[in-house]
């Protein structure tokens, strides 16, 4: 029997040792976003560092909405796939529809310290089970109802790793945890 219906949330850290194609992609254009947004928030250049920049400079948290404009296109190619997080197969499994991108830090004049990261955030998936600790058993979507009237669902199997978690948790009535 199902446990519930769950959202989880994974979080991406791009930074100047990101290793991926897509990861480099996002890092190089986000940084130029960066220092051209830094040009509106610091017109007179008395800062260094986006800490400085939101430390000093009202309105400044808008730039990491600025910012993530740089990146929208390249999570347009994840095709609603989280990116990294496969079945054991190695395939991208789990959907997502919403994101979240935050400048962790950033400077100037010095590009290997710009890092991000993207949270994404899943659609409803229906919880089936735990194996072995650290493999999440789960069907797309909420599949409670179909589960109950014991109709067949098509699963997922994933290994969890420590940048997911779940966000979310609708417990199954039909049963007791």
């Amino acid at each position: 029997m199902a446990k519930g219906v769950i959202q989880i949330c994974y979080r991406k850290i791009i930074d100047a040792t990101s290793a991926s194609i897509w990861d480099k992609y996002v890092f190089e254009d986000t940084y130029k976003e960066f220092l051209m947004q830094v040009q509106q928030f610091d017109q007179q250049q008395k800062y260094a560092t986006f800490q400085e920049i939101l430390k000093n400079t009202p309105k400044a948290d808008q730039m990491h909405y600025l910012v993530s404009t740089a990146a929208i296109g390249y999570i347009r190619q994840l095709n609603e796939r989280m990116p990294d997080v496969v079945n054991v197969f190695g395939k991208p499994c789990v959907p997502f529809k919403n994101f979240r991108f935050e400048i962790i830090q950033s400077h100037v004049k010095n590009k290997d310290l710009h890092k991000v990261v993207i949270y994404f955030y899943s659609e409803p998936i229906t919880w089936i089970d735990t194996i072995s600790h650290n493999q999440l058993l789960f069907a797309p979507g909420d599949q409670l109802e179909a589960l109950a009237n014991r109709k067949k669902v098509e699963t997922e199997m994933m290994v969890l790793s420590p940048n997911i978690s779940i966000t979310s948790y609708q417990q199954n009535n039909s049963i007791t945890l």
